[in-house]
């Protein structure tokens, strides 16, 4: 009996779909938003992408963004320590892998005690509902600076650059609702 192959690994996938569309790093730079170096190091797993760029990459590449967010979740679940993907800014689990192509997914995100998740900023197609389950968070949308606390909530236009900061001495669990197109 043959073994089955083993499944790429994310970064290897979003390189395969660049490649396969002929896209250079440099193009696909262009139309994320990202620099070539930060792509590379996703396109080498030495990376783990924000939900936001994970997104972007999927509408770039023309696949379903769950093709990236359910093999996110798989992986995350595999791990013994834990349930969660973490980034390098905040972790976060998908509540919604069944959602396929559909254009509401739903996120668990922590966002660890004074963290700040500035840098460049997400910026995806659609709109975005953000629950604050505990702690407290600052999102800033455009140049809006919103203060929110547990029980609070913010719907905003998720194609404008917005930024989250857990400003807290504990941490912040907020509840995430992207509507993509």
């Amino acid at each position: 009996m043959a073994a089955r192959p083993k499944r790429l690994s994310l970064g290897q996938r979003i390189k395969r779909l660049r490649e396969r569309k002929e896209m250079g790093l440099n193009t696909l730079a262009n139309q994320t938003g990202q620099s070539v170096e930060s792509l590379t190091k996703i396109e080498n797993d030495e990376q783990i992408p924000p939900v936001a760029l994970l997104l972007t990459l999927s509408r770039v590449l023309e696949v379903d963004s769950d093709e990236f967010l359910k093999d996110e979740e798989e992986a995350a679940h595999r791990r013994v320590e834990a349930v969660k993907v973490r980034t390098d800014r905040y972790s976060y689990r998908v509540l919604t892998p069944e959602a396929g192509h559909r254009y509401l997914k739903g996120f668990l995100v922590t966002i660890d005690p004074s963290s700040d998740l500035d840098g460049a900023g997400y910026q995806h197609e659609g709109e975005e509902f953000v629950y604050v389950l505990s702690g407290q968070v600052e999102i800033k949308v455009g140049q809006n600076l919103n203060q929110l606390s547990q029980g609070e909530s913010l719907h905003f236009n998720s194609s404008l650059v917005h930024t989250l900061r857990n400003p807290g001495s504990q941490t912040t669990e907020l509840l995430v609702v992207l509507y993509t197109l």
